[in-house]
């Protein structure tokens, strides 16, 4: 069972005159999941966005970083279950589906 209890993911886009920062934070808590979006587009005022998402919702959530160590485990053992599909969540924090 792979639980996700905080994640943090960031990009920079160095163009100039106005550089880019996004942060996504990701963070479990008793009644799901709340995510915090950051982005900063050059000297401009950062611009704040956060939501929840209920427990109910995130059944077998899987991210980014939980994602990677799975796909590692099935590469070791070299075996792939059929219709592996799990619900995800896609760059603008939306949930989504993936499968393998």
């Amino acid at each position: 069972q792979l639980e996700t209890l905080e994640q943090e993911e960031q990009e920079c886009l160095e163009l100039k005159p106005h550089p880019t920062e996004k942060r996504t934070h990701v963070v479990s808590h008793q009644h799901g999941m709340t995510v915090t979006k950051t982005l900063q587009e050059g000297e401009a005022e950062p611009q704040c966005q956060s939501f929840s998402y209920s427990q109910s919702k995130l059944q077998g959530l899987l991210l980014e970083g939980a994602s990677l160590l799975l796909l590692r485990l099935l590469a070791r053992r070299q075996t792939m279950p059929p219709s592996l599909i799990f619900p995800a969540m896609d760059t603008e924090g939306d949930l989504c589906t993936s499968s393998y």
